[in-house]
């Protein structure tokens, strides 16, 4: 399989397309511990960011391998200590990624499908160069910068205002704005100024910078604004939020008018007609890449009129009108030195190879994914051979890339170079951390560890797991901290963690005594704990750590179900068959699949006890559901089928859920609504049988007042 197939999402098949996904769901949950819970990044926030843009892309031509776990669904990082919170008004959410011409035209696709437009029909974007900098929000007030934010998580951000204001792009009055204006944009350092800031730094015997990404961040987040104010910054705008007033009435206009309040925007933005348009003025922009004097790693795309991107809308942390095209990866040849295992959080072994350090794209790489034991013997998960059937050895020289700024992998060996006294990897087929079976289940594309609880890899990472961004969030509980309580025995599940007080609040083993804490640390940590102990319903489920149950399926459930022992009742009745099974599965966007670790985990005693140990000592939010006073759908459930012709099937669910009717896939006892198009089946039967409302498309559209 030569390099181009590897990098190419477009040319997976989708045995390869699940594996993959299955392998990046992993990875990316070993990279968000070490981010965001242990403070020690074992990637930069490029390549942590790319990961997950990688994971996108194969979804938007795989649509429906997406997992429950995706972490398409995590947006950034959580905010970090030294800085007040800020809450976005408007979430400030990721992008999508192309990786080839393909995704390209797959994502063109996908919005005229949602859209109901034709081929041909046309659909002008917005191309623009994607800075690699620092995502910051400004929010005008009477035209007055009142608020500089980062973007966090999305939802909550840094409050940087006074850092902000010593950017000279960034102007403090505006003239003739909305009342309300929130600009959007890209804090970043050109390379002129970060090599004479290196070159400073050296000097001054100070922190040298990997890459002005790097050094742009940094500075920004200074907590001393007098560094901030002595370092080069620059801002450029694309985008806003919170608005009193429209700016205009496309996505061009409205830079056009952020350019004329006096914000620097990118003179390579430009107006495109569909995919051979965007194409070509990306290949423009990237023979400029070396040439512009600062960092860009793609192109983005976004649909130009406002009002189609409002009925686009958002998944749950990417907007449906925007995409990323990521430039090309870089390549670097190396030595393997070794062949670590390592277990994760769902008991999965994944090896990654030990390199001997080489810069590749500039970042110094020391490791690689080799995804799974079918990849180092030289084979696909269907049997067929990738890299020419080359398996990957211990002391291979090995060529390194890193395919749009991810997590390095390994394209080719080259066996001139391999020793005479090579063998083949063999792969373990017992835990390396605790000794069980690792075995290989039918259609998986891992070994996993069958210890469970009693594996200490495993009880570990559910742990990081609980505390991390998405789940419960502790301020000073992070990756390293759990490490240490649990390896000391005061944390072996995640309700010791909110008796910790209790047990070492005081007395001679008190946590304030230990090495690297203090009175005031450990006072700091156990208000951040309690703290926590409200939580929304969504976050409580995600933070459980169910295999196939990531944040969007979390939220879903929470949604559905509304309060904890609603759930709780409906997940112990769901393990035998009925209603409740029935219902659970229905859910619009559950499967079989996660329907069972569902039911499977809430069927363990051990697992069963550890949750009821949990909830017992917390207050448990109801979700939090869409204001729909007057809404005459509102907790009603809603199922489509057959053909819709006033608007396209996933705008309707859109419509829908906004109203606060649930949608299912299936019809039951407890459907309230059939809506049905021409070519309705058997479900339109089994809706008469039941005696179930049933209302063609204009009937619905009267019902909710859209008609």
């Amino acid at each position: 399989m030569t390099l181009t197939d590897q990098i190419e999402i477009s040319n997976l098949t989708k045995a390869e397309a699940k594996a993959e996904l299955a392998r990046l769901a992993d990875v990316l949950n070993a990279a968000n511990t070490a981010y965001h819970g242990a403070d020690a990044p074992d990637i930069s926030d490029a390549e942590y960011d790319a990961l997950k843009r990688r994971n996108a892309a194969i979804e938007v031509l795989f649509p429906d391998l997406k997992r429950n776990d995706s972490p398409s669904d995590l947006v950034g990082a959580s905010v970090q200590g030294g800085f007040v919170k800020v809450a976005h008004v408007v979430r400030m959410l990721s992008l999508g990624n192309a990786f080839d011409p393909g995704d390209v035209i797959a994502f063109d696709t996908s919005v005229r499908k949602f859209l109901g437009l034709e081929a041909d029909a046309p659909l002008a974007y917005t191309s623009e160069p994607k800075i690699d900098g620092l995502s910051l929000s400004l929010r005008y007030e009477g035209g007055r910068l009142v608020q500089a934010a980062t973007r966090g998580d999305g939802e909550v951000g840094e409050n940087v205002t006074q850092n902000a204001r010593t950017i000279s792009d960034i102007p403090q009055h505006l003239e003739n704005a909305p009342g309300i204006l929130e600009v959007r944009g890209e804090v970043y350092m050109s390379h002129a100024d970060f090599s004479a800031l290196n070159v400073a730094q050296t000097k001054a015997g100070g922190k040298v910078f990997a890459n002005p990404r790097n050094a742009a961040a940094g500075s920004l987040r200074q907590l001393d604004t007098a560094i901030t104010r002595a370092r080069p910054l620059r801002f450029f705008a694309y985008a806003w939020g919170d608005l009193s007033a429209p700016l205009a009435a496309s996505q061009k206009g409205a830079i056009d008018q952020l350019a004329s309040l006096g914000f620097s925007v990118n003179p390579l933005t430009a107006l495109c007609d569909g995919p051979d348009q965007m194409l070509a003025h990306y290949a423009r922009i990237e023979t400029q890449r070396a040439t512009l004097g600062y960092d860009i790693d793609g192109v983005v795309y976004k649909v130009d009129d406002l009002a189609l991107q409002a009925r686009l809308g958002f998944r749950s942390t990417t907007p449906r009108w925007a995409i990323a095209h990521k430039f090309p990866a870089e390549l670097a040849w190396t030595w393997l030195e070794g062949i670590d295992i390592q277990v994760g959080r769902t008991g999965a072994l994944s090896p990654v190879a030990r390199l001997a350090p080489v810069t590749v794209g500039g970042v110094v790489v020391s490791n690689a994914t080799l995804h799974n034991e079918d990849y180092i013997a030289g084979r696909d998960a269907g049997g067929a051979p990738i890299r020419d059937g080359k398996d990957i050895r211990v002391g291979d020289w090995v060529q390194v890339y890193r395919a749009g700024d991810v997590i390095p992998k390994i394209a080719d060996v080259d066996l001139g170079k391999r020793p005479d006294d090579s063998t083949a990897f063999v792969f373990p087929v017992k835990c390396p951390e605790c000794g069980s079976d690792a075995p290989r289940e039918e259609g998986d594309a891992v070994r996993r560890c069958s210890g469970g609880i009693i594996c200490p890899a495993q009880a570990v990472e559910k742990l990081k797991h609980f505390v991390a961004r998405g789940a419960f969030d502790i301020d000073g509980l992070g990756a390293k901290q759990v490490e240490q309580f649990y390896r000391d025995g005061w944390i072996r599940e995640p309700a010791d963690i909110f008796t910790l007080k209790e047990r070492y609040g005081v007395g001679l083993k008190q946590l304030k005594n230990r090495e690297g804490w203090g009175e005031k640390s450990a006072d700091n940590l156990f208000a951040a704990i309690a703290d926590k102990s409200r939580i929304p319903l969504g976050r409580f489920i995600f933070a459980l750590g169910i295999r196939h149950v990531g944040e969007a399926g979390s939220n879903m459930l929470a949604l559905h179900y509304g309060e904890w022992p609603v759930f709780e009742t409906a997940m112990t009745a769901a393990r035998d068959p009925g209603p409740e099974w029935e219902e659970l599965n229905g859910i619009d966007g559950v499967g079989e699949v996660l329907a069972t670790s569902l039911v499977t985990a809430f069927a363990q005693d051990a697992e069963r006890a550890s949750i009821d140990r949990l909830a017992a000592l917390l207050q448990i939010e109801p979700a939090k559901r869409p204001d729909t006073d007057g809404s005459p759908v509102a907790g009603k459930t809603v199922v489509f089928t057959g053909t819709l012709v006033r608007m396209t099937r996933a705008e309707a669910k859109a419509r829908a859920e906004a109203l606060g009717a649930k949608v299912s896939g299936s019809v039951s006892a407890r459907t309230d609504i059939l809506v049905a198009g021409p070519g309705a089946g058997s479900k339109a039967k089994k809706a008469v049988e039941l005696g179930i409302k049933t209302l063609d498309e204009d009937g619905w559209l009267a019902l909710i007042g859209a008609l």
